[in-house]
């Protein structure tokens, strides 16, 4: 299960950096793109990272225990 998590978590944190280098590259763009997508990019970027931190969390509780 441990395994798990931290497959998940470097999955996960990818995923953020992903998401944010799109978003970077939109706002320079700065065309229709980023007016399509900036804000769809911003939720995304925040939901992996609230998934991330919710592994992380899980991980220091199973280290804990």
């Amino acid at each position: 299960m441990e395994i798990f998590l931290n497959y998940a978590i470097v999955i996960f944190s990818v995923a953020v950096f992903i998401v944010l280098a799109l978003g970077v590259l939109a706002m320079a763009r700065g065309d229709a793109f980023n007016k399509n997508w900036s804000q769809k990019l911003m939720r995304m970027r925040v939901l992996f990272q609230a998934i991330a931190i919710l592994l992380i969390v899980i991980i220091f509780g199973f280290l804990s225990s």
